[in-house]
């Protein structure tokens, strides 16, 4: 197995269905009235019309000029296509999706390969086969939106910084502006491998030493001075080692432990401090990056390109309490099992002070968000045609009290996630990636499972869940909910209804 065995076996789903998607559901759907109209006049050489309620950039509009432009030889071949804008369809256009999916499912296993080797090129073709039936990503295969080439951006992204190559966080942008999030996401924990790195594999004695002394000159407690250069000299000289020694430290509290965190990261401030210049220069194509998305900004007055009044940023808190749920419960094999509560607490039981004070002190922050920044969005409200409308309606809002009732699982899923991350992560990199989900959701007014998606895969990739009857339960799990959305989507089509002056979709 490996990257063909994986392509195809998603071209072998995403094909078909994509042919009955196309023969059922013709015309434009949801957004796609926006999207495709858009995607049609590039086709047609208008680049500069822009449709007001287009919220991102074109980048998925380029992509589809370019994938139509390659099909054209052959059409005019074949069917006698005498120019691009007859043949960009609303089908040509949905097989954009098909196959940036493709690409996306190789993508997750060449990062499964070099992010977790020891698990073997079967391992992460089986599992990248899984994870691209996840339902999200998977029904929005079928349709013309940019969540799949946001995604394939950001992972090509993220592969080429692993391999050294920084050129791609610009792409990234173009599908969707908060990418610019994960473009730091990226480049932060680059530049920490970087240095880190240095420290390890280098081995320039007389710059060592007065960058050792360079660390402790700026260290003002005496007592912290001898941890830093047992820190820096620590070397592992495997990876059973490493996670032996984080998993160790994960059930140790660290990742929950502030002096632990604080000290890690001071570590890591002085490494980058004393090779700034290096750091800086191997990084320069993200701060270029960087710096030209600030222009835009000013330019464009905010973030969002149009439909800026259903767009504004909002202190939305509770979002980060949606993702930890749908994301543990998208993994539940692994999240809500009996070993892993047991095991969460056993390790509160170790220290029953820290353990209550975090305990209590997430109930409470998570009882003030749900009271006091919850946010229903009117596009939540008047558009049945998505799930979050009946989880809001039918569960978050069944009652006065529930949404109260369902802070003990946020709560869990999100000590869970943070256990598991921590048992191949460093802290650092764990509370660099809570940042940056917190800064691409909190300002979103909008629930919406799509913008999960991306800080979803980044998740599942750094997982160390090897156990394959579980993945298999997952996968089975994935393949129902995904059959069971594209037949209510198929056969159960929606119908215009208008009740108290207010549009619905009614089944």
């Amino acid at each position: 197995m490996g990257r063909i065995a994986v392509a195809a076996a998603a071209g072998a789903w995403a094909i078909p269905i994509a042919i009955l998607v196309d023969r059922l559901v013709p015309d434009p759907y949801m957004d796609e009235i926006f999207h495709v109209p858009q995607a049609q006049r590039y086709c047609g050489g208008d680049l500069r019309s822009w449709d007001p309620m287009i919220t991102t950039p074109p980048g998925l509009y380029y992509v589809s000029l370019a994938y139509v432009a390659s099909l054209f030889p052959g059409m005019w071949l074949i069917n006698g296509v005498q120019s691009l804008s007859q043949l960009c369809s609303t089908t040509i256009l949905r097989s954009t999706n098909v196959a940036l999916t493709i690409i996306c499912s190789i993508l997750v296993h060449d990062l499964l390969v070099h992010l977790r080797p020891s698990i073997g090129e079967r391992r992460a073709s089986f599992y990248a086969i899984l994870i691209s039936l996840y339902p999200v990503h998977w029904f929005f295969t079928f349709l013309y939106y940019t969540d799949i080439a946001s995604l394939t951006a950001v992972l090509a992204m993220y592969l080429a910084s692993l391999k050294k190559r920084f050129w791609l966080g610009a792409l990234a942008i173009l599908f969707r502006q908060t990418n610019v999030v994960w473009v730091i996401f990226v480049a932060a924990n680059g530049a920490i491998k970087y240095a880190e790195d240095f420290y390890e594999t280098k081995s320039f004695p007389g710059e060592n030493e007065q960058l050792i002394q360079e660390e402790n000159n700026l260290l003002t407690n005496k007592k912290r001075t001898s941890t830093f250069p047992s820190l820096r000299r620590r070397k592992m000289n495997n990876s059973a080692n490493t996670n032996k020694l984080r998993s160790s430290e994960s059930s140790g509290y660290s990742h929950f432990h502030s002096p632990g965190i604080i000290i890690e990261i001071l570590d890591i401030t002085l490494k980058l401090w004393s090779l700034k210049w290096k750091v800086l220069i191997a990084f320069a194509p993200y701060a270029m990056i960087l710096i030209a998305f600030a222009a835009f900004i000013i330019w464009n007055r905010g973030i969002v390109l149009g439909a800026k009044e259903a767009h504004v940023v909002s202190p939305h808190f509770a979002q980060l309490l949606y993702f930890g749920l749908v994301s543990a419960a998208a993994l539940a094999p692994f999240h809500f099992t009996p070993h892993q509560v047991a095991k969460l607490c056993q390790l509160f039981k170790r220290n029953k002070v820290l353990g209550s004070f975090l305990v209590f002190a997430a109930l409470g922050t998570s009882c003030i968000i749900v009271h006091f920044f919850s946010i229903a969005h009117p596009y939540l409200l008047a558009d049945n045609r998505h799930y979050p409308f009946y989880i809001w309606r039918k569960v978050i809002q069944a009652h006065s009290t529930m949404k109260y009732i369902l802070v003990p699982l946020y709560v869990y899923s999100w000590f869970s996630i943070i256990t598991i991350l921590g048992e191949s992560q460093k802290r650092a990199w764990v509370l660099s990636f809570v940042l940056c989900v917190a800064l691409v959701l909190i300002p979103a007014p909008l629930i919406e499972f799509r913008y999960f998606t991306i800080p979803f895969f980044l998740l599942i990739l750094h997982s160390p869940a090897t156990e394959n009857s579980k993945w298999l339960v997952l996968g089975l799990l994935y393949a129902a909910v995904d059959i069971f959305t594209m037949a209510m989507f198929l056969f159960r089509p929606f119908r215009w209804e208008h009740e108290a002056g207010v549009q619905r979709f009614m089944w």
